[in-house]
């Protein structure tokens, strides 16, 4: 009795599809369309893009956005803040990156 529960309890997390985490950022500079940045379509008017993944790793999201958009001023996830030493850790992704993914575009 106690395995086949078990084995009900294991497949009902199996089956349950991974709900998708809420993303936005604000740009330092405008941008407007579509940004493709790992495993996000951005979706961005002016200074704000807005997306949607269940990849659970916000902070490598959020320094593929800066590679492709440039600085970031603001990034949430389910509407949480980036805290000011995260989006520092972000935005360190733009001067390691040499602005070569912003003059690629």
């Amino acid at each position: 009795m106690l395995r086949s529960a078990f084995l009900f309890a294991t497949l009902a997390v199996v089956a349950s599809p991974a709900a998708a985490a809420s993303y936005s950022a604000r740009l330092a500079a405008p941008a407007n369309g579509h940004i493709v940045a790992r495993e996000i379509n951005w979706a961005c008017a002016g200074d704000s893009c807005q997306g949607a993944t269940a990849e659970s790793r916000p902070a490598v999201l959020c320094q593929a956005l800066a590679k492709k958009a440039g600085t970031i001023e603001n990034f949430a996830v389910d509407g949480r803040d980036f805290t000011s030493a995260e989006l520092a850790k972000c935005n360190a992704a733009v001067k390691a990156d040499g602005g070569k993914a912003l003059a690629a575009q």
